[in-house]
């Protein structure tokens, strides 16, 4: 086996913690614009920080048959899409923040996922 579940643990909580960093970031940029702005950027990515931390725990909760392991990525990956989803309504919908701060904390907090493979630590 190449890589260990506590391995895939460790990473996935490494994006976590650098996406709710970059939470807080965004939420201090647009701080700038206001307080409504930086409320939504920073709730923006703290969703997708929420989802990917609900993704982890879901498929790296146990050592199974690959088939099982399959399924809980699987459900993990809707369970995510949920929560961003859900979030971006409440955020959009519910609070009427402003869209743009929103999506820039949304798209800031993907893009540690982009760039969390191309440096090794």
């Amino acid at each position: 086996m190449l890589n260990s579940l506590d391995s895939g643990r460790r990473v996935a909580s490494r994006i976590v913690v650098l996406q709710l960093g970059v939470a807080m970031a965004a939420g201090l940029v647009f701080l700038l614009r206001g307080p409504r702005e930086a409320l939504a950027a920073a709730l923006g990515a703290g969703v997708v920080a929420l989802g990917t931390a609900l993704l982890s725990m879901r498929a790296f909760a146990k050592l199974g048959p690959g088939g099982a392991a399959l399924g809980r990525l699987l459900s993990g990956m809707i369970l995510k899409w949920v929560a961003i989803l859900g979030g971006l309504f409440v955020i959009l919908i519910q609070f009427k923040l402003p869209p743009l701060a929103a999506i820039a904390g949304l798209m800031a907090a993907y893009a540690v996922n982009l760039l969390a493979f191309r440096f090794k630590g």
